[in-house]
């Protein structure tokens, strides 16, 4: 990563509330607290590493509102509301640099099908194949070996890294970030068992995928079995996350790597799923939920619990009999013990 910012550049893009001290260093890089040198930019974004705010080298420091301390020699503490998502505009910058968007056109290895709508200003990158009645918005990005099935639409300033799979008449909406090798319209996962027989029942809904939305690697969404799966404007969802036929997920949803979403199951806004949570078909979280790692929920949930474990439970109960499991080795000899006393008595 090649980085050279000026601590003006840096200040004009974090618009911080405060600055303490002075640096003649430009900035070549970025690194955590106590790892970085001179000339490097590091943040304050957990309160649990505050000790080492006096000890680093850096010559840029990003930290909370309010922190009491100095800066060093040759070294300048800027102060923001939020560091971590100050960092995020830095890195933003750099990241368009790193990776600009290539000029707009179709690769001559790409294959084209009459009748697909590609926008001017589109890019279609190397070997991607672009079906019948595809429309493809303005500013959207394809990367290689990108697949966009009949009928698909793509709205404006998307991108979708290399091994994308948007299948048949499914959407994206504007702004919409697939990275490499996300699925969006695979069958749905339903049989009927008749005269001892799996018998497929047809997947003949599609997906919507709102605004603002950013798919993990390799996760995968599956078309409705009627109507639409949905993932609602500007949630979030992690690599190798499976939602399946019928799933409605809300807002600003947070779904963490490896959760496992059933069918018809609906997630509100705001709600949070941790790591390897398992959500059992048609249930509903509630708005604002928070289900832990590896939590499995059967159940409706309600707006702003917190469940965890596994079966589920309200998180404070759950805490609590995590106490009571290491005690039962001694809870089972007191019962011996009385069992013993009243046998003499």
């Amino acid at each position: 990563m090649q980085v050279s910012f000026t601590v003006a550049e840096i200040s004009d893009i974090v618009q911080p509330k405060e600055t303490r001290g002075t640096t003649s260093e430009t900035i070549r890089g970025i690194a955590s607290l106590g790892s970085a040198e001179a000339g490097e930019l590091t943040f304050l974004g957990n309160p649990k590493y505050r000790s080492e705010v006096a000890g680093t080298r850096a010559s840029v420091v990003l930290l909370p509102l309010g922190f009491d301390g100095q800066p060093q020699s040759n070294q300048i503490f800027l102060l923001v509301e939020n560091p971590s998502a100050a960092l995020a505009r830095i890195c933003s910058r750099i990241e368009q640099s790193l990776w600009p968007r290539p000029a707009p056109g179709i690769h001559p290895s790409a294959q084209v099908a009459a009748g697909a709508k590609i926008a001017r200003s589109a890019t279609v990158g190397p070997l991607c194949v672009v079906e019948a009645d595809a429309v493809i918005g303005e500013h959207t990005h394809l990367q290689a070996q990108v697949f966009v099935g009949r009928a698909a639409e793509i709205g404006e300033g998307c991108w979708l890294m290399p091994g994308v799979t948007l299948a048949a008449e499914c959407i994206l909406k504007d702004r919409v970030r697939l990275q490499p090798g996300v699925i969006v319209g695979s069958d749905g996962f339903g049989y009927e068992f008749v005269g001892g027989r799996h018998e497929k029942i047809p997947q003949v809904g599609n997906v919507v995928i709102e605004n603002d939305v950013e798919i993990g690697a390799n996760t995968t969404l599956d078309r409705a079995r009627f109507s639409r799966t949905v993932v609602g404007e500007g949630s979030k969802i992690d690599n190798l996350v499976q939602i399946a036929h019928n799933v409605t997920i809300g807002k600003h949803v947070i779904i963490c790597a490896l959760v496992g979403i059933a069918g018809s199951v609906t997630i509100r806004d705001y709600a949070v799923l941790g790591g390897q949570a398992g959500i059992g078909g048609h249930v509903t979280i509630g708005p604002g939920a928070k289900i832990g790692g590896q939590t499995a929920v059967t159940f409706n949930v309600e707006s702003k619990a917190y469940i965890n474990g596994s079966p589920g439970m309200p998180y404070m109960i759950g805490q609590r009999l995590q106490v009571l499991y290491r005690r039962l080795p001694e809870l089972f000899k007191r019962v011996d013990e009385i069992e013993a006393m009243v046998r003499k008595s």
